[in-house]
């Protein structure tokens, strides 16, 4: 039988999709990466993902840039297992990359491979994992520079913080001492070669010194549990954190609890807390079960695994990360100066 040949820019350019995409396909390539007509792009999506990959598509052969895009499908067998050497390949000639993919149980490591040459080569990056209709028409149609503004004005307050307290009306009660030797960063939406980030952005991240307390997951949990199990007000996972890792984790849904206990116990660091982050996305109004737009709710978020050391500093590697998301925020920030509230039950107190 006679394999198909592998898609490419002008196969993506002939498919239809929905005209309501057009709005965040533009933002995502005008506003957010800011691409110029004399860069190159590797654009890599899936079957799934086709036609919001073509509305991007389209935007890209607007602005003039030379550009390659690859459908996983027809170089690998999905779940990955590593990224396609061709997709890589491209890569090393390439200013930016956007990965719009539905991704799979597993295919973690294939990511990171694809994120490593975007460190080191310094790349401006959209990370676009899992993301649908709905988002594209959301969080994806927010006013990035009023999202950045606001960012920066949350960064600037949590680099002098020594600690950040939050509480949630569900139950959550953390505390998060603050490691100076660590950096805070914004992935407002607006990319730069410093941070790749997520698309929709809004949020601000580090690796925390020590954690300790309640979270009580209210919201949704991240990679591919998010899909499996959706929003969890009903259900909420409640962990227990000492020392930054996880001491148990209790939920009237045992299938959700044992899911995640296993995914936080898959290395030695899986139940470790590797990420702290309040999330900064004004246009994100109510999580919908899909941790690439839910992370970026107004709120706390943080994720066990994964410390993004080679950004934040920590000297400490996973190779699992899963974000939790609550609900209703309270958030206190202490340092040198006292202590400034910056949120009350999910609203800023901060004007962008």
């Amino acid at each position: 039988m006679e394999l198909p040949l592998p898609m490419t820019a002008a196969d993506l350019l002939q498919m239809p999709y929905p005209a309501e995409f057009a709005a965040g396909a533009q933002s995502a390539v005008t506003t957010c990466l800011r691409i110029d007509p004399a860069e190159k792009v590797t654009l890599i999506t899936d079957r799934a993902t086709e036609q919001i990959a073509a509305s991007i598509g389209e935007q890209l052969a607007a602005r003039g840039c030379q550009w390659n895009a690859f459908l996983l499908e027809d170089l690998a067998p999905r779940p990955l297992v590593d990224m396609p050497a061709a997709v890589l390949a491209d890569m090393e000639s390439s200013q930016v990359s956007i990965f719009a993919v539905q991704v799979q149980q597993n295919e973690l490591h294939s990511r990171m491979q694809m994120t490593d040459v975007v460190n080191r080569r310094h790349m401006r990056h959209a990370h676009m994992v899992n993301i649908t209709p709905e988002i594209m028409c959301q969080g994806m149609r927010a006013d990035f520079n009023l999202v950045d503004r606001l960012s920066q004005q949350v960064l600037e307050r949590v680099r002098k913080a020594t600690r950040i307290r939050a509480t949630t009306a569900a139950g959550t009660d953390i505390t998060a001492e603050m490691n100076p030797g660590y950096k805070w960063f914004k992935t407002s939406g607006i990319i730069s070669p410093e941070k790749w980030g997520n698309l929709p952005g809004g949020e601000c991240f580090t690796s925390p010194g020590e954690v300790n307390g309640t979270f009580v997951v209210d919201g949704v949990v991240g990679d591919w549990l998010c899909a499996r199990y959706g929003l969890l007000h009903a259900t909420p996972l409640t962990i227990e954190i000492a020392g930054n890792r996880i001491v148990s984790c209790s939920s009237v849904n045992k299938a959700l609890e044992a899911d995640f206990w296993a995914y936080t116990h898959t290395d030695e660091n899986s139940d470790r807390v590797g990420e702290f982050a309040i999330g900064t996305n004004l246009g994100v109004e109510r999580v919908i079960g899909n941790i690439l737009q839910d992370e970026k709710f107004p709120g706390i978020h943080i994720a066990f695994g994964n410390p993004y050391g080679e950004h934040t500093g920590a000297p400490w590697r996973s190779g699992t990360h899963i974000d939790v998301v609550g609900l209703g925020f309270n958030i206190w920030l202490e340092s040198e100066a006292g202590q400034e509230q910056i949120m009350r039950d999910g609203r800023f107190l901060i004007a962008a």
